[in-house]
């Protein structure tokens, strides 16, 4: 279905004509006319599929269609984002899209001086991009009037509920006027959305494109069954030898951000890491050498990953299992993205095989797993100050404990006989 079928006006189809689309994306083909209508719209779609412009456009329709003088603080569209980067990235398209519309616009989020953001406030915003907890900041010094607010846009709620941002939306909630259209978006769904969708939603029409939790269908999935000592030494090995350009790692910690960049760097990789403790100026560097290319690998955790938009990333590399089923979709579908295919390779040790079983179920689907011969699994190994080796899958027991008392008391024993012989 093409743009001009939508109902859109002529400044917004040339710039989608300068930006070469042509054909609107399913999300957008049931999106855009509901939005259009009025009508509060709960949609659940899988990542990449053109969602940002699904709501930006009929947004930028509405301010055309009804022009008006703001006052100072007014904003008319709303469009809260879970992190910086996602907030950043959708109003890098309100830019986009608005560029032959009068649209006053800006992004507000954390880690950078709220001075400037004040400036852009009291001009009045049609569209407001925002982090909750920096739009809370904004409300408590009354800078942000949201009390004739037309439009409220939740990006990615269920990210939004796994950080905890529940109360914070609510407290800004409870600014808005009771009349207006909401809009909420989702990649994945669970009980907890449906109840929130209940709470701010009005007799909401569902837009669902994809099967709830599905992953791109884009996306080649490989998953390797690997000796958890070895991990890093088989990724790198696989970037290098198979020529990997660009590769998004994901890993569940900061401090295993940080230290896996470190080695990669040690193995010759041009690698940049980003989490949560990083500054905001550290991210973007870090973020816009990898899409120039002048870093290969790029590291992140899930939080600071969340709504990169990286056109044609071929790669993506679960390196650790995330603790939440349903961020497996969200990590690979970073890769796959509008059109184009990807890879998102997987690295499973025995004691991840109830992870990976967590997420067969949730995107119902079996994932085989492949052993690369040199990096399978060796159960007599043990690390350093490891008394204990599990058989594959075995979790942690009560039996445990004891077990490591008893091997940690023969190798005392050994130790006590070697130096008795040598006295």
């Amino acid at each position: 279905m093409s743009f001009q079928s939508l109902g859109l006006a002529e400044p917004i189809l040339r710039v989608l004509t300068e930006q070469g689309y042509t054909e609107a994306t399913p999300v957008q083909q049931r999106s855009i006319p509901l939005i259009r209508s009025g009508k509060d719209v709960l949609a659940g779609a899988q990542t990449g599929t053109g969602k940002t412009a699904a709501f930006t456009l009929p947004l930028l329709q509405h301010l055309l269609n009804a022009p008006k003088v703001l006052s100072a603080g007014q904003v008319r569209v709303l469009v809260l984002t879970p992190t910086r980067e996602l907030a950043q990235q959708v109003h890098d398209s309100v830019l986009t899209y608005s560029r032959h519309v009068n649209c006053r616009s800006a992004v507000f989020y954390g880690g950078v001086s709220i001075r400037p953001q004040y400036d852009e406030a009291e001009q009045g915003l049609d569209i407001l991009v925002a982090t909750p907890g920096r739009l809370i900041d904004h409300l408590h010094q009354q800078t942000v009037d949201l009390s004739q607010l037309e439009v409220l846009v939740l990006d990615e709620a269920d990210r939004m509920l796994d950080m905890g941002f529940v109360v914070d939306i609510k407290r800004i909630m409870a600014k808005l006027p009771p009349k207006r259209q909401t809009l909420l978006f989702s990649a994945t769904y669970s009980n907890d959305i449906k109840k929130l969708a209940d709470e701010l939603l009005d007799n909401p029409v569902l837009v669902e494109v994809a099967a709830a939790n599905a992953t791109a269908d884009r996306v080649t999935q490989q998953v390797y069954l690997v000796d958890k000592h070895r991990k890093r030494e088989m990724l790198s090995h696989l970037i290098g030898a198979r020529n990997w350009p660009q590769v998004l790692v994901f890993v569940r910690t900061k401090h295993g951000a940080d230290r896996l960049a470190k080695q990669f760097q040690k193995d010759g990789l041009k690698t940049a890491a980003i989490h949560g403790d990083k500054s905001q100026g550290a991210r973007t560097k870090a973020l816009a050498d990898f899409k120039a290319g002048s870093v290969r690998v790029l590291v992140a955790t899930d939080i600071a990953a969340r709504g990169l938009d990286i056109s044609e990333l071929p790669y993506v590399v679960n390196y650790d299992l995330p603790q939440i089923a349903e961020d497996y979709v969200h990590r690979i579908g970073r890769t796959g993205r509008a059109g184009m295919s990807g890879i998102a390779v997987t690295l499973v040790t025995p004691e991840d095989l109830g992870a990976l079983q967590d997420i067969e179920k949730l995107t119902q689907q079996v994932l085989s797993t492949t052993v690369l011969p040199g990096y399978e699994h060796d159960p007599s190994y043990q690390a350093p100050n490891e008394a204990v080796a599990r058989t594959p899958g075995q979790r942690p027991g009560r039996n445990d404990g004891a077990a490591k008392r008893q091997a940690q008391g023969k190798l005392k024993a050994k130790l006590r006989a070697k130096a008795l012989g040598k006295a």
